[in-house]
């Protein structure tokens, strides 16, 4: 049985995401433990900390924390930048407390500066934060869908960036399928799987990887769209075998040694063509 689960609500308190991932059926789920629009957060209280850790132990299912999306590690500016490491480390700390073992994050936009440039900043920031914490939660880095000024949507610059950082061993990957597609890695056949995954393990290794957001999507391979546009409101990602991946891809990719035994967070829509339950319910019928 694949561990399956989707992005869920913080609504109302935070514990409600463990009983909104437990209705959906969820094994793993990803959330914002905060408002993922602002740059202030709420304070985590102990009550907070106590009732959410009582019922993750209760379900057994296995909590996933994401960056909020004002932050920009690859960004020039440095007011901006510094808000996004004092963001990081502020996350960092409230999945400690929440018993969180993953943080996921994207890598930022290097605003026109160049890729080099990006990255050097990104490599600053993740250096500067895990510096100034001393938690055990691992930080993913989530490849990134090749749009515009975009740092991390190609496993050489992920390795890049990797190979830079001082605490290797806190660093993990979240790898996208639609990102992935979008920045032109072939998932559909076997044979394109095995390429994509050669390329990875070459750069960095696929042990790296750590969560899989599993989404199908808008937009063909190679396309390079914004593919992950929350903060307009838009998510171009699709439900699963809906589109361009499809079915065929997802089943091999689901059967793949290295993807199957993995935690998959679906980040698709909810809609009248299907709904939270339903990607969960496809991608087991996939991986079956």
């Amino acid at each position: 049985m694949v561990k399956a689960g989707v992005h869920v609500s913080i609504a109302g308190s935070l514990d409600l995401a463990v009983d909104r991932a437990k209705d959906a059926g969820c094994d793993v789920f990803q959330m914002f433990s905060r408002n993922p629009r602002g740059w202030s957060s709420k304070p985590l209280s102990d009550q907070d900390c106590d009732t959410f850790k009582a019922k993750i132990r209760t379900t057994g299912i296995l909590p996933v924390d994401h960056m909020p999306y004002l932050p920009n590690l690859a960004s020039p500016k440095d007011e901006v930048w510094g808000k996004s490491v004092e963001t990081l480390n502020s996350e960092l700390d409230r999945c400690d407390r929440l018993g969180i073992p993953y943080l996921v994050t994207h890598l930022g936009h290097h605003l026109g500066t160049g890729i080099a440039g990006g990255r050097a900043r990104v490599i600053k920031a993740i250096n500067a934060a895990l510096e100034t914490n001393d938690t055990s939660v691992m930080l993913l880095l989530e490849n990134t869908a090749g749009e515009k000024n975009s740092v991390g949507s190609s496993f050489e610059h992920i390795h890049a960036i990797m190979d830079a950082l001082l605490q290797p061993e806190r660093i993990g990957v979240c790898f996208d399928t639609c990102h992935a597609f979008a920045a032109g890695y072939e998932l559909r056949t076997e044979a394109g799987i095995n390429e994509t995954l050669a390329q990875m393990d070459e750069q960095f290794g696929t042990k790296q990887i750590r969560i899989v957001h599993l989404n199908d999507t808008k937009g063909d391979r190679g396309s390079g769209l914004d593919l992950h546009e929350h903060i307009g409101g838009l998510d171009r990602h699709e439900h699963i075998g809906m589109v361009f991946i499809g079915d065929e891809g997802f089943r091999r990719i689901l059967h793949h040694p290295v993807f199957r035994d993995l935690p998959l967070i679906c980040e698709t829509p909810v809609d009248e063509r299907r709904d939270d339950m339903g990607n969960i319910a496809k991608v087991r019928e996939l991986a079956a």
